[in-house]
């Protein structure tokens, strides 16, 4: 029997598909509470999964519209990251993060994917465009070489340790402040600070740019 989908009824109360249910402080308190309701949805708990989703969407879907600035498409990401939270629930370990974390770095991650899946349908209506007029060579150079920039930012990326990447994402794809940063990631600001400087020194050198 398919597993039931307490997701779909949750979206279809809520035409925006975000939630109105504003997420309580961080801190090690709701820290343990988030973790035991993800255990609860990892066992089939759809009360768990809707005490997860009214808490924590709108931050959620907030981070998956920056990344994309498209509301439709954000509403649609956003629900595919609570479809995957409620099929791998059981796969998030406390030992490698907070709850809120790994929310935040699924959401990005499938943002991203969208991105990039959007860059590539425009990537092949303009090869068609390109293949049926003529182009001016240096709109042609313009293009190439951004797409050229933003490959080189995506694999000096994948160079960064995990933590050092959540942390640039957030600040410099997501636009959040490092506070901002540091309360969606629960930890010090000082050590959010700490992360997003060295992921930067390291993203400069990756990229080979010079001070």
């Amino acid at each position: 029997m398919e597993p039931v989908n307490p997701f779909r009824d949750r979206a279809a109360g809520d035409a925006s598909g975000v939630g109105d249910g504003a997420p309580t402080a961080g801190g090690d308190t709701e820290r343990d509470r988030l973790t035991a309701l993800l255990r609860s949805v990892a066992k089939g708990d759809d009360a768990a999964f809707a005490t997860v989703y009214d808490e924590t969407a709108a931050r959620v879907h907030g981070l998956v519209l920056r990344v994309l600035r498209n509301p439709a498409q954000a509403e649609e990401v956003t629900q595919e990251v609570y479809l995957e939270v409620w099929r791998q629930a059981s796969r998030f370990d406390p030992g490698r993060g907070s709850p809120f974390a790994w929310l935040m770095t699924m959401a990005h991650r499938r943002a991203v994917d969208r991105v990039r899946s959007s860059q590539s349908a425009s990537t092949r209506d303009e090869t068609w465009e390109a293949r049926t007029r003529d182009v001016e060579f240096d709109s042609t150079a313009e293009k190439a070489a951004a797409r050229l920039d933003a490959q080189r930012v995506r694999t000096a990326l994948d160079e960064l340790t995990s933590a050092q990447r959540e942390a640039v994402s957030l600040a410099y794809l997501g636009g959040y402040t490092h506070r901002e940063v540091a309360s969606l990631l629960d930890l010090p600001l000082g050590t959010a600070k700490t992360r997003i400087r060295d992921g930067l020194i390291r993203l400069r050198d990756q990229l080979g740019v010079t001070s």
